[in-house]
């Protein structure tokens, strides 16, 4: 029998409110409560509460032959308590059945796997924490934010202790392989990945209610149809979507919810597959090869990348701006101050940023709460600088409590010392890396990730690369050449990014 994999994307972000200049140093509250506390009330009576009614009644009908599987990001499940509980209800009964698995994901649905390993465990973490208060359950798959998925990314999510992974079947990542198999990490086969078949999936997601769409009406007979005519080979399909398409992406005038009504009995009665979670699949499925993804795919836009949310002048300088302060974050330990920098954290405020206004433009439109790119950029900034001063004055202050008395009291002679190839503590720039001792570049190559790496000596002699590569171990040096060979054409965009990801690293080790 061959498997259908449904996973259901459930995600609000704490949208902000108009922030304005002179709000900055007055008043520290970000958030459009009204606005928030409206979309969530109005989701989960359009949405969450008929949906999950639906799939609870399908579970009840089907019994272990109907299975399915979301991700609620952190973000959400805050809303859920404060604003709409019957929805944190509706889904325990979902999960009490035994026939729903949750995935894990970052906390506030972030971008952090792409600049900070800290950060990245430390948000999966507390998102695992949630469900298990909430739900009783341990996640034992996972899903990053917007499917994003690199080699690195994977290997990072193995090391965590999943075994299981969602991401997109992006077609220049595939090539003439299918989606339909279950495939591997290149890095560490044991982490396996399940991609998403997004041509059947964006049929529900995307086209249901095109009538422009030469396939509308969808029916299940018909969309059975399609399944029956996938090569018999292919093992799995994965059907992976945000859950607000039931309702709210796609009207109830539509048909969406009898079209899921009907979805099951028709699969299970004139087809040979049967539905099953990730979990289930890991066990069901072994891998029939490695995907190889140096650089970051997604399931956004026709592209499948980051553009989405990285690569434009105002969204680098925002998410750039916030990873910044990360150390001094940390080093406060507030829990009010860690909890509104990973609200700004989540991808929707980089998202309103998108200046992409082509094949994608109507969607990021449609989402976009502001009247421009330019209007979001102002506005996220706004209540950066308000964060950041706020930062500042406890991070400065906890510094100052810190320091023994003697050192407070006794002032520091000026001493002027003659300038020589930089020492441990000195700024060291990009220029510098010739001039290194191999102790300080081994401390380097520790810091950064692998594709970085490659990315970075792109722009150095042959030298310098022959001394970094003569300094990697076996493992790394392997890895560092197939990146190497595998990323002969990158674009102007990714070395630009991986420059300042690369400078960010220099400027918190020295």
């Amino acid at each position: 029998m061959r498997s259908i994999c449904f996973y259901f994307q459930v995600h609000q972000p704490f949208r902000l409110r108009t922030y304005r200049f002179f709000d900055i140093g007055e008043n520290h509250h970000y958030y459009d409560d009204f606005q928030n506390r409206t979309i969530a009330r109005r989701v989960a009576d359009k949405c969450y509460i008929p949906a999950n009614n639906i799939m609870l009644d399908l579970i009840n009908k089907y019994g272990s032959s109907f299975k399915i599987s979301y991700s609620i990001s952190g973000t959400a499940l805050d809303q859920f308590e404060m604003y709409t509980p019957d929805v944190i209800d509706s889904f325990r009964k979902l999960v009490d059945t035994g026939c729903v698995e949750i995935l894990s994901e970052t906390y506030s649905h972030s971008l952090s796997a792409l600049i900070s390993k800290e950060e990245f465990v430390s948000q999966v973490e507390a998102h695992d924490e949630k469900i298990n208060k909430l739900f009783g359950v341990k996640p034992v798959t996972f899903r990053n934010t917007e499917l994003i998925y690199s080699d690195q990314i994977g290997e990072m999510v193995a090391d965590m202790g999943f075994r299981t992974m969602l991401t997109e079947g992006a077609r220049h990542v595939l090539g003439w392989k299918s989606p339909n198999y279950m495939y591997c990490n290149a890095i560490n086969p044991k982490l396996k990945l399940l991609l998403k078949n997004f041509q059947l999936s964006d049929d529900i997601a995307f086209r249901f209610s095109q009538h422009s769409w030469q396939e509308w009406p969808l029916t299940s007979q018909k969309f059975a149809g399609w399944l029956n005519e996938i090569d018999p080979e292919q093992e799995v399909v994965n059907l992976f979507m945000d859950y607000e398409t039931f309702g709210e992406h796609q009207w109830p005038e539509t048909g969406i919810f009898e079209f899921m009504k009907a979805l099951p009995e028709r699969v299970l009665s004139s087809t040979n597959y049967t539905f099953n979670t990730p979990a289930e699949l890991n066990q069901k499925l072994q891998t029939v090869s490695a995907i190889h993804a140096p650089n970051p795919i997604s399931w956004a836009d026709e592209e499948r990348d980051l553009t989405a949310w990285l690569g434009n002048e105002l969204q680098d300088e925002a998410f750039d701006k916030l990873y910044s302060i990360e150390h001094k974050v940390r080093e406060i330990d507030d829990p009010e101050i860690l909890r509104d920098w990973r609200y700004l954290q989540t991808s929707d405020h980089f998202y309103y940023m998108c200046t992409k206004w082509f094949s994608d433009g109507d969607v990021h439109k449609y989402f976009n709460p502001y009247g421009t790119p330019y209007e979001a950029f102002i506005n996220f900034m706004n209540v950066f600088s308000d964060f950041q001063i706020r930062v500042e004055k406890v991070w400065k202050n906890k510094a100052f409590q810190e320091k023994p008395v003697k050192e407070i009291l006794t002032p520091k002679v000026k001493t002027i010392k003659k300038k020589s190839s930089p020492k441990l503590k000195d700024t060291v720039s990009f220029d510098d890396l010739p001039y290194l001792s191999d102790s300080r570049i081994k401390q380097i190559i520790k810091a950064v990730d692998n594709i970085t790496l490659v990315f970075i000596m792109k722009e150095t002699d042959e030298t310098f690369r022959t001394k970094v590569k003569g300094l990697l171990g076996k493992k790394a040096l392997k890895q560092f050449e197939n990146f190497d060979r595998e990323t002969v054409n990158a674009r102007k965009a990714d070395l630009q990014s991986s420059r300042k990801k690369f400078d960010s690293i220099l400027k918190k080790l020295f």
